[in-house]
């Protein structure tokens, strides 16, 4: 599981122009998709039980958070595009997700080829980044029906559709193999779609409006606006943590 809302997002990098508070909410989640990853690494040493962060709170705690990062991609695809679609910007970063979500099937099937993620956090994000474009001028009822119709596909119809394993990417096929990180775009498309409506019904900047630029905020929005290359970097060093710790205790 992990994030990367920011895909979308083009806003000067300095002043006021920015939403600090849209980085700074990428850099709560991604504070807590850090948490959970360093206890699923833990499971991964044998220091926690296995499945420990399957289950309960832990399981939850999961949910939650890869949600709010599919809900701020929405926003981030409505505050950078809304006023009108920059395909040069939106294409650029679809295509770094694309290769980031390639880098990590590809380093993960080396790694766990039994469990490797095909179609975790960065896939679904590149998908709905996809999607999101081609319905980005959808009134907010729509996106909410929409975000609703997902919803109920997946209570209702479930993993029952397709019997193909290539399709269980799409959250409604029967066979899905084990990964490390799956999340199917049924019912992660929703998230997506509130965000995109969020933003549509909300006035960003007249009801939040920006933070003060100051070392202090820059420093609490930094991850947020670094968010892919802290995803990429972040299990490596986690891992290379607890490793080297566990050698020295």
């Amino acid at each position: 599981m992990t994030c990367l809302a920011d895909h979308n997002t083009h806003v000067s990098s300095e002043g006021a122009n920015r939403l600090l508070w849209l980085d700074a909410s990428r850099t709560l989640a991604l504070l807590a998709m850090v948490v959970f990853h360093f206890s699923r690494d833990l499971e991964i040493f044998g220091i926690l039980p296995s499945g420990f962060t399957m289950t309960g709170g832990w399981a939850v705690f999961a949910r939650v958070i890869a949600g709010a990062f599919l809900f701020l991609s929405g926003v981030s695809l409505i505050v950078a595009h809304g006023a009108g679609l920059r395909f040069h910007a939106w294409a650029k970063r679809l295509a770094m997700l694309v290769l980031a979500a390639l880098l990590v099937s590809v380093g993960t099937y080396v790694a766990f080829p039994e469990s490797y993620v095909y179609f975790g956090i960065l896939h679904v994000i590149a998908a709905c980044s996809l999607i999101g474009v081609l319905i980005i001028t959808a009134p907010t009822w729509a996106l909410i029906v929409s975000a609703c119709l997902v919803l109920v596909a997946d209570a209702y119809l479930g993993r029952q559709v397709f019997v193909s394993p290539w399709l269980a990417w799409t959250g409604l096929g029967s066979t899905v193999r084990p990964s490390l990180d799956f999340l199917p775009l049924v019912p992660w498309l929703a998230p997506f779609l509130m965000g995109m409506a969020f933003a549509k019904l909300v006035p960003m900047r007249g009801v939040f409006g920006t933070m003060q630029t100051t070392w202090l905020a820059n420093a609490m929005t930094w991850p947020g606006r670094h968010s892919l290359a802290v995803y990429l970097c972040h299990q490596p060093v986690l891992l290379a943590t607890i490793w080297v710790g566990t050698r020295i205790i």
